[in-house]
C-alpha cells in the first residue's frame, strides 16, 4: 500500500515556531523582571480622590456603591511584604516570622509565584495571608484597561494554580499611603474594585527598597502614637538582607510596646478575602504555571543551543577550510598517472528523459576513452527515451529497456549488461566533461579502491534558484567530499558521476533497493566491505538541477529520506574497525551532527535572531548570524576560486545563508517526519526535471 505523504509538516513546524517565539516574548518581555520600586514619582493632580479616601484608612473598598476607607484597630500592626515570594529571601523571613510567631500579609507576583509556586504555598500553611501585587508588578495607574484585566487574571490564575484558593486583596504596584492617591491611582482603583478587588496601601513603609540600615528601616517602619498600622516591607525585589535583620528588632520593640500582630484583614475587621478555586480553576491555573516554567527555560536553552549551533559551525567552517586545503595539496603532489587506465563501461538509468539522454550519450562518447561502453537502461519511460537513445547511431551504446522497477534495478540490469571491470555510473540529465572519465578510471589503478566519486556542477546556472544550487555544490558538496576523502571514508559516490569496480560492487551484492538513497547506501556498503572510496575533483559532470521550488522540494526530500535510511542501516559501523571503523567514527558522526542536528537547530536560531532583532531584547544572535554569514562568504569564495568558478555569484552568499539554507532545513525536518510516519517518497517524480532542459556542456 503506498504511504500516505505527511502533508501536516508545515503545520507541525510552524507550530514549533510559534511555540518558540511566544515563549521568548513572554520570557524577555512578559517576563523580563519585576521593576524596582520607584523612587520618585511625579505628583499628579487628585481633585477626583474623595476626602474619605486621601484622609482615611488603608484599605479602600470600591466595590459596591460609593467607597469605603478601612483603617486598622488601635493597637494593632498588620506586617505586609511586597514583591515576593523570592527563593534566597521569602524563606527567611517566614523562619524570622515563625520563630516570633507573628503572622504577616505577603501581596506576591503573579510571575514569581508561577516560578516558586511552593513558596506560596508555604506561606498560606504557616498561616499567613496572601494578596496579589499583580503578575509583572506593573503600574496600573498607568496601564491600559486591557493590561490592568490581564494583569490581575493572569495573578489571579497563578495564585489560584499553585495553592487553590483566589484572593480579593490587592495591593497596587508603586502604591504608597492614602493621602499620596492621585487622580490616576483613583480611577485604576475604581477598575479594580468593578472587578471585585479590595485595594491596600500602608500607613507606614520601610522604604527598606532604599540603600538603609536595619535600623533606619525600624524607625520607618514603627509606629509611634498607639494607632494601628499597615508597614510595607519587601521580601523580593533586590537584596532584602537589611529587611531580615530588621525585622526581628522591629517585632520585639513593637511587642514591647504592647502591639499586637495580625493579618491584614483582621486588622481592618474583615472577613478571610481567601476562598477554594473550582477544579478548573486550579487547572488552568497549574497549565499557566506550565507554561511560564517552561519559558523560563527557553532562553538559558536558546543560549546554550546558540553556543553549540555556533560551535558546530565554527568547526565546520575550520574543519572544510583545512581540508580543502589539505586535499589540494595532496592532490598536487599526486604524479600523474602515464600507464593507460582500465577499458570503463558507462551504465545511464533513465526515466522519461527524452530531452537530455542523447547529449548524456554523446558526451560520455565524445569523453576520451574510446573504448567506452555505454549501456542506456530505460526504466519504463512512458515517453520517446529509448528512441532518443538509440538516435545516437554508434556500436559502442546499447539500449536495454525493462519495466519500471526504480533507479537500483535500472542500474544492476546495467551492470549486467556492461562488458567492463570499471563501471561508469551517471545520471541522464548529466554531461561528462571531457578527459572525467579517464581520469576517475585512472583512479582505479589503485587495487584498494573500489569506487571514485567525480566533482559534480550545476550545468543550467539561469536564474536564482539554480545559482543558489551551484554555489551549494561548489561550497558543501565539493568541500566536504574533499573532507571525507581525507577521512578515508566518503559516504556518497553521486549519481551524476562515479565510478565502480565490479569486483567491489559484487562484494556488496550490487546497487541495493533498501533506501532512497542508493549512492549512498553503496558508498557506505563499500566501505563497511573494507574498498576505499575516493574523490577526484577533476572529473568533472554537470547535471541539471531543479529550477522551482516544488522540483527541488522533492528532489531534496528524498535525498535527506535517503540519507536518513543510509545512517540507520549502516550504523554498526561504529564498532568495526578499518575503512568501516572510519565510516563509522569519523564520517556517520559528521553526517549527524551537520546534516542533521544542525538543520533541526537553524530554524530556531533564525526565528531568535529575528526576534531579538525585532524586539531590541538582545542582539546577539543576529550579530552571529552576521559573523557567520562573513565567515561563509569568505569560504565560498576559496571554494569557488579553488574548483576553478567565477566569484561572480558572491554576492548570494548571505541570501542563499538565510533563504536557501533554510529551505532545506525544512526538507530535513520533513524527511524526519516522514520517516517517523513511515512516508516514503518515490525515487522520480514528474516535477524533479524542468519540463525545458538544455542538455549543453558548461566549460570544465
Amino acid at each position: 500500500m503506498r504511504a500516505i505523504s505527511p502533508r501536516g509538516h508545515w503545520w507541525v513546524l510552524a507550530a514549533v515556531l510559534a511555540v518558540f517565539v511566544s515563549a521568548l516574548f513572554v520570557a524577555t518581555s512578559v517576563l523580563r523582571g519585576v521593576a524596582a520600586p520607584a523612587t520618585t514619582r511625579e505628583q499628579q493632580p487628585d481633585g477626583f480622590v474623595p476626602r474619605s479616601v486621601s484622609g482615611g484608612g488603608p484599605v479602600v473598598d470600591t466595590r459596591n456603591g460609593p467607597p469605603i476607607s478601612l483603617d486598622v484597630r488601635p493597637g494593632t500592626v498588620a506586617l505586609t511584604f511586597d514583591d515576593g515570594p523570592d527563593p534566597a529571601w521569602t524563606p527567611q523571613i517566614l523562619r524570622v516570622l515563625a520563630a516570633k510567631r507573628v503572622p504577616a500579609t505577603f501581596f506576591v507576583v503573579g510571575r514569581h509565584v508561577a516560578e516558586h509556586p511552593e513558596l506560596v504555598r508555604a506561606q498560606i500553611a504557616e498561616g499567613h495571608e496572601v494578596g496579589l501585587h499583580t503578575f509583572t508588578h506593573a503600574d496600573l495607574a498607568t496601564a491600559p484597561v486591557w493590561q490592568l484585566r490581564l494583569e490581575l487574571a493572569a495573578s489571579r490564575a497563578a495564585l489560584a494554580g499553585a495553592t487553590g484558593t483566589s484572593t480579593t486583596l490587592l495591593r497596587p504596584p508603586y502604591s504608597s499611603m492614602p493621602d499620596a492617591v492621585d487622580n490616576r491611582d483613583w480611577r485604576a482603583s475604581l477598575r479594580t474594585g468593578a472587578l471585585g478587588y479590595l485595594t491596600v496601601l500602608s500607613t507606614h513603609d520601610g522604604l527598606d527598597w532604599e540603600v538603609r540600615d536595619a535600623e533606619d528601616i525600624v524607625r520607618g517602619a514603627a509606629p509611634r502614637d498607639g494607632r494601628g498600622a499597615v508597614v510595607l516591607l519587601h521580601d523580593g525585589g533586590g537584596d532584602r538582607s537589611r529587611t531580615v535583620a530588621a525585622l526581628g528588632q522591629l517585632i520585639d520593640g513593637l511587642k514591647a510596646r504592647g502591639y499586637r500582630f495580625t493579618t491584614l484583614t483582621e486588622s481592618v475587621s474583615l472577613p478571610p478575602q481567601t476562598a477554594p478555586v473550582t477544579p478548573l480553576d486550579r487547572w488552568y491555573g497549574a497549565a499557566l504555571i506550565s507554561l511560564i516554567q517552561a519559558a523560563g527555560v527557553v532562553p538559558p536553552a536558546a543560549a546554550g543551543l546558540l553556543y553549540a549551533v555556533a560551535l558546530l559551525t565554527t568547526a565546520r567552517l575550520l574543519l572544510l577550510a583545512a581540508a580543502a586545503a589539505a586535499h589540494r595539496r595532496r592532490t598536487d603532489k599526486t604524479p600523474a598517472r602515464t600507464p593507460s587506465p582500465p577499458r570503463v563501461s558507462a551504465v545511464v538509468p533513465a526515466h522519461n528523459e527524452e530531452a537530455t539522454i542523447a547529449s548524456c550519450v554523446r558526451a560520455l562518447l565524445d569523453g576520451g576513452c574510446p573504448g567506452i561502453d555505454v549501456v542506456v537502461v530505460d526504466d519504463g519511460s512512458t515517453d520517446g527515451t529509448a528512441a532518443a537513445a538509440r538516435s545516437v547511431t554508434d556500436p559502442r551504446v546499447r539500449v536495454v529497456t525493462q519495466a519500471n522497477q526504480g533507479k537500483p534495478a535500472a542500474l544492476n540490469a546495467g551492470v549486467a549488461h556492461a562488458e567492463h571491470d570499471v563501471i561508469l555510473m551517471v545520471d541522464a540529465d548529466t554531461v561528462i566533461a571531457p578527459g572525467a572519465v579517464a581520469r576517475l578510471a585512472a583512479a582505479m589503478s589503485d587495487p584498494s579502491v573500489g569506487a571514485v566519486a567525480g566533482n559534480t556542477k550545476v550545468a543550467n546556472r539561469k536564474g536564482l534558484l539554480p545559482l543558489w544550487q551551484h554555489l551549494e555544490y561548489v561550497m558543501s558538496f565539493g568541500l566536504e567530499r574533499r573532507l571525507f576523502d581525507l577521512a578515508g571514508a566518503s559516504p556518497t559516490v553521486p549519481g551524476a558521476i562515479g565510478a565502480f569496480r565490479r569486483s567491489a560492487l559484487a562484494s556488496c551484492g550490487g546497487i541495493s533497493a533498501d533506501t532512497l538513497a542508493e549512492d549512498t547506501d553503496i558508498a557506505m556498503a563499500l566501505c563497511r566491505a573494507g574498498w576505499r572510496v575516493v574523490y577526484r575533483s577533476d572529473a568533472h559532470a554537470h547535471t541539471h538541477v531543479p529550477t522551482t521550488v516544488r522540483g527541488l522540494w522533492h528532489q531534496r526530500h528524498r535525498w535527506a529520506y535517503g540519507t536518513l535510511q543510509s545512517l540507520w542501516k549502516h550504523r554498526r559501523a561504529v564498532r568495526e574497525t578499518g575503512t568501516a571503523g572510519h565510516l563509522g567514527r569519523r564520517t556517520l558522526p559528521y553526517l549527524l551532527l551537520f546534516q542533521l542536528a544542525l538543520p533541526l537547530a537553524a530554524p530556531l536560531m533564525d526565528a531568535a535572531a529575528l526576534y531579538g532583532l525585532a524586539s531590541g531584547t538582545t542582539p546577539v544572535p543576529a550579530i552571529t548570524w552576521a559573523v557567520f554569514s562573513l565567515a561563509q562568504l569568505g569560504l565560498a569564495g576559496y571554494a569557488l576560486r579553488s574548483d576553478g568558478e567565477s566569484l561572480r555569484p558572491l554576492w548570494l552568499v548571505p541570501l542563499q545563508q538565510s533563504l536557501y539554507r533554510t529551505a532545506l532545513c525544512l526538507v530535513t525536518i520533513h524527511a524526519l517526519t516522514s520517516a517517523a510516519l513511515g512516508a516514503s517518497p518515490r525515487w522520480r517524480d514528474p516535477s524533479d526535471t524542468p519540463t525545458e532542459v538544455r542538455a549543453q556542456p558548461v566549460a570544465a
